[in-house]
């Protein structure tokens, strides 16, 4: 099968396009959250100005906004920043899943055939689940800069070292359940991210630890209400997932389950995530130690994607990096 080399080249810059808004967005959703908490510590040091002083310092993110005469409420330098931040998530959106789409269209073929566009398609969902939550929950936007932070890094490992040229896959990836399987894998693996660096967050900001970092971070009830629903929505998927695997394993190699590296590491992030839910929902587990099970099991998601796939060989090393 043919592999169309201008639609390929267009793919590529639109990934490579992405980080770079990608990368902007982190500078701006950064400058919100040093501008918010700029704010925060000046409100802290005015009542022990007496007498005439510098203008009113600017209001936080979830503050009222001062209006000026025209009775129009003007916005605070954190919220323009983290407005821009956002829009240009949006933006980096659009592009990512024009890139993506253009590496299918260009190798006839569902675009998740290796590491390069699995881990491409995995920070796009995550992007756009944060996008989601954010529309919802307005008030977690400060902590964008911590969401975007790992997708970029992962953005640039994914367009360096695990870079693949567009190409056909081999015949055992040429099967139906490719879009069923695999999509469904990247969907709740990206979606894992954000619940991921959620709980990671939240044991920060309970424990206080570093101190000039928790004091920064958004409400621990709220971080570990966003890692709760997050991981709510996102293993079913994961579940199904596993599900369709062991179904297209049985399909291709002869059994459902034959205890592969890549099986047995999935098998034990679920696990995890399974007992996550289990403690969020029994007294005297809902907090730290939830939080603490929630973090393993993003750890083992991000062990299973790097070293599982790169170090280790198994039935499914055929995909390549």
């Amino acid at each position: 099968m043919l592999v169309d080399p201008i639609t390929a080249m267009w793919s590529d810059r639109l990934f490579q396009a992405t980080l770079v808004v990608l990368l902007l967005a982190m500078v701006f959703t950064t400058l919100e959250y040093a501008a918010a908490r700029v704010a925060r510590v000046a409100r802290r040091e005015e009542p022990a100005t007496v007498g005439a002083g510098p203008a009113d310092p600017a209001p936080g993110p979830g503050d009222p906004a001062e209006a000026p005469a025209g009775g129009k409420p003007s916005r605070t330098r954190a919220d323009r920043y983290g407005r821009i931040g956002v829009s240009l998530m949006v933006l980096a959106v659009l592009l990512h899943a024009g890139s993506v789409v253009l590496r299918g269209l260009a190798t006839y073929r569902w675009p998740l055939g290796n590491m390069y566009e699995f881990t491409s398609a995995l920070c796009l969902m995550a992007v756009a689940a944060w996008l989601v939550l954010v529309h919802r929950h307005p008030a977690l936007r400060p902590a964008g800069v911590f969401v975007l932070t790992p997708v970029v890094l992962l953005m640039f490992v994914t367009g360096t070292v695990l870079y693949a040229e567009a190409a056909p896959v081999v015949p055992a990836l040429q099967s139906y359940w490719i879009l069923i399987h695999v999509t469904t894998i990247t969907l709740a693996s990206g979606m894992l991210l954000v619940p991921g660096v959620a709980s990671l967050l939240f044991l920060i900001k309970r424990n206080g630890r570093p101190a000039g970092l928790a004091a920064k971070l958004p409400g621990a009830e709220a971080l570990d209400r966003l890692a709760y629903r997050v991981t709510v929505l996102a293993f079913p998927l994961y579940t199904f997932g596993i599900i369709t695997g062991a179904v297209w394993a049985e399909a291709a190699w002869g059994r459902f389950w034959g205890w592969d590296p890549k099986e047995t590491v999935a098998f034990v992030a679920w696990v995890l995530y399974a007992a996550y839910l289990h403690a969020r929902a029994t007294a005297g587990w809902r907090t730290s130690r939830a939080a603490w099970i929630n973090t393993a099991g993003f750890a083992t998601i991000v062990f299973n994607l790097f070293f599982i796939n790169m170090v280790v060989a198994g039935l499914h090393s055929y995909a390549g990096v």
